[in-house]
């Protein structure tokens, strides 16, 4: 393998798989109106700044086969647009066979266009398409020759035809047919840098040297290691080799959260492999099992030119799962892992580790002063103070950033305040170092916000989160902005909220020293043997506004109702899988935000104090009635129950006047949806897929202003 060193995002690989030149090679042969589509088509990939090469229409037999040829195999896609006259040219046949060929050996993408022809008589020959085709290999063959081009071409006809594409006559016209067919060329080449620091200072140097430790191991399948400690600017190094290099490849897939989606309960495994197959094939696969997992791996990936990147890798079994066979990859794969534990990386053989190194004092001194000054050399008056606190950060970028964030236009008081608190804190303790990112918060409330992101809503979507934290009376519009410009908090692809593992086990800590040897007195509980101690002992008191127990779907562990009564200020609730024996109201009244994927009752009691809450996610549940009896929750916006197999019938909606997102996903057994549906003025989404029992709605649905505006 060989990258190109520059500072562009142009690379190039020499030693192993093909330079890519162009995205699209164009394979056609027909009619004029026919050559009209394919010029249609030639020109809206164009204007979609795709690199794309056809085969000119008036190209005689022979003439520049050779180029077009090599253009092929330099292509990443092939569109081949079959018509009744494609067999008539030699030309496009021997192109056809070797857009085959390329297909089987590094993974080519072939999406194929039937232009008033059926598919199977592509495949079959039969007819005026077969004598074409006889005629087209007589013209340049006899004898044993004859035999073997008509047999080739043959395979080459039947193998592309079997290829899931286009039938022009499934299209109103042709304009909706190329739109289409220029979406999925876009879908699947898929160039879109990631985002990476704002300030990549030293980011070049180290970047070229995992580059040159790729160069210098070339195998088939390549697999490089980047390890190094929280903080250290692993995802960063990551992403930028990404961005650089990532059009030379056929596929690709950047994982990032590996250990987040690990944490989930469900699913956790074949979660990994859909996002992976997704991120290459593009189709969403659904993933039953392990093993069918990597049997999609082998089946789907075996021939192409991939680059993989695995970000926050902390298992062996995460590897195993989605790179644990080199088989499983084509010729010139690049795999790219980035963990805090080398174990791993020296047991899967990686080819190459690079370890992070911290930045050296002129590094850091100028990736602080970005964040502080917006310069890249501090000023004159706090060059000093801005010294002194580079000095305890330990070179790591994730400190500096924060730290430099949190001082951005403060006083020089704040600034020595800040710096007499660095001072007696040793370098080696990187999660007390970021304490003082907590500390320069400005107030209790922003504490608190933090630290409930920090417990409970990482990877939940932004709005949703800012509205069950507003009704904690937490101001979260205005927090969560903080929280971002401080570097604590960030929001990645769909708006889903993110924290750096650093930070994250920071906030975690904050909390277990406020109590370390008496989890019942704390003010969060996330942690499965301290929830489960504090259940089981009945030692919950009014200190707990948050708790998190999340079990496995299979799990039959109970606990009882009573030990919630002492839990007066709880807030925030997440029961997953949990079963509770006795009176739900024992529930706090003060609570904003309920989470129970697998509620075991067939109804919700009366008396579970729901009258503030804002969210409820009961997903999987087991409700045949959401309740008995209508309620009234006026501050209700979010209700999830997708998923809940035997759930009949909706509940009466008329005492949920704020109801905003109603989520009835894959609900078989729901044959009715209550009329007052159509008085909800200010619902935004519904989402009633896969309820195969449900026939009809309630006509007020119809004639909602609001349901009329959704539909617009």
């Amino acid at each position: 393998m060989e990258f190109t060193s520059s500072s562009s995002s142009s690379s190039s690989f020499s030693k192993s798989g093909p330079q890519f030149i162009y995205d699209v090679f164009i394979n056609s042969w027909g009619e004029e109106i026919c050559r009209k589509l394919v010029s249609h088509l030639h020109s809206l990939l164009l204007q979609a700044q795709v690199k794309t090469l056809i085969k000119e229409e008036n190209l005689q037999e022979g003439i520049d086969l050779e180029e077009h040829m090599r253009a092929i195999a330099a292509s990443k896609i092939a569109i081949i647009v079959f018509s009744k006259s494609y067999t008539e040219s030699t030309c496009c046949l021997l192109q056809l066979e070797n857009i085959i060929e390329c297909h089987e050996t590094f993974g080519q993408i072939i999406l194929p266009i039937f232009y008033e022809i059926d598919p199977l008589d592509v495949r079959d020959q039969k007819d005026d398409l077969g004598k074409a085709l006889e005629e087209a290999a007589h013209k340049s063959y006899s004898g044993e020759q004859l035999e073997h081009a008509l047999s080739r071409w043959s395979r080459a006809l039947t193998t592309a035809a079997g290829i899931s594409g286009w039938d022009v006559r499934d299209f109103r016209h042709d304009a909706e047919l190329v739109e289409k067919v220029v979406f999925r060329v876009l879908e699947l080449l898929d160039y879109k840098d990631l985002s990476i620091t704002q300030f990549p200072v030293g980011l070049d140097s180290r970047m070229e040297m995992v580059i040159g430790g790729i160069e210098n191991h070339c195998r088939k399948v390549c697999m490089i290691g980047i390890w190094g400690m929280g903080g250290s600017g692993k995802t960063t190094i990551a992403k930028a080799i990404y961005n650089r290099i990532y059009r030379q490849f056929i596929g690709k897939s950047f994982i990032e959260n590996i250990r987040e989606v690990w944490d989930r309960v469900d699913k956790r495994h074949v979660d990994l492999q859909e996002n992976f197959l997704y991120g290459i094939l593009k189709p969403k696969l659904e993933v039953e099992s392990v093993g069918m997992g990597s049997t999609m791996f082998e089946n789907g990936l075996s021939r192409k030119k991939l680059l993989i990147v695995l970000h926050d890798v902390i298992e062996f079994g995460q590897l195993e799962n989605l790179c644990g066979n080199r088989e499983w990859f084509g010729q010139g794969t690049l795999i790219i892992i980035t963990t805090r534990d080398v174990y791993l990386l020296n047991r899967l053989k990686v080819d190459y580790v690079y370890q992070m190194d911290h930045m050296n004092e002129n590094e850091s001194l100028e990736l602080f002063s970005w964040h502080a000054f917006r310069e890249a050399k501090p000023r004159k008056d706090f060059n000093e103070l801005a010294r002194n606190i580079v000095a305890h950060c330990g070179g790591l970028p994730l400190v500096l950033e924060v730290l430099g964030s949190i001082l951005c236009n403060k006083t020089i008081k704040e600034w020595e305040s800040l710096s007499l608190k660095a001072e007696v804190i040793p370098t080696n303790k990187i999660q007390e170092n970021l304490r003082l990112s907590f500390d320069g918060l400005y107030n209790v409330t922003e504490q608190d916000l933090f630290l409930d992101i920090c417990c409970f809503f990482i990877g939940k979507e932004r709005g949703y989160v800012t509205e069950i934290l507003n009704g904690c009376g937490l101001y979260a519009d205005i927090g969560i902005t903080v929280l971002i410009e401080r570097g604590l908090i960030k929001f990645e692809r769909n708006n889903k909220l993110s924290m750096h593992p650093l930070l994250r086990d920071m906030g975690r800590e904050i909390i277990h020293q406020s109590w370390p040897n008496e989890p019942g007195k704390r003010s969060r509980l996330w942690f499965q043997n301290d929830v489960e101690h504090v259940l089981e002992e009945n030692t919950g008191t009014e200190a707990i506004q948050g708790l998190s127990l999340k079990l496995h779907s299979t799990s039959r562990d109970s606990f009882k109702a009573h030990a919630f009564k002492k839990m007066k200020r709880l807030r925030l609730l997440q029961l997953d899988y949990v079963q509770l024996i006795g009176d739900y109201g024992y529930f706090s009244k003060q609570l904003r935000w309920i989470s129970w994927q697998g509620f075991p009752s067939k109804y919700i009691p009366n008396n579970f104090h729901m009258e503030n809450v804002i969210a409820i996610n009961l997903k999987h549940s087991h409700l045949q009635l959401v309740w008995k009896q209508p309620q009234v929750l006026k501050w209700l916006k979010f209700l999830n129950l997708s998923h809940s197999k035997f759930l009949r019938e909706t509940p009466d909606f008329s005492g949920l006047p704020s109801l905003e997102k109603l989520i009835l996903k894959d609900c078989p057994s729901l044959c009715k949806v209550h009329q007052s549906i159509g008085d909800l003025q200010n619902l935004v989404l519904i989402n009633l897929k896969d309820c195969t029992s449900l026939s009809n709605l309630p006509i007020e649905f119809y004639f909602s202003e609001t349901i009329s505006s959704l539909k617009d």
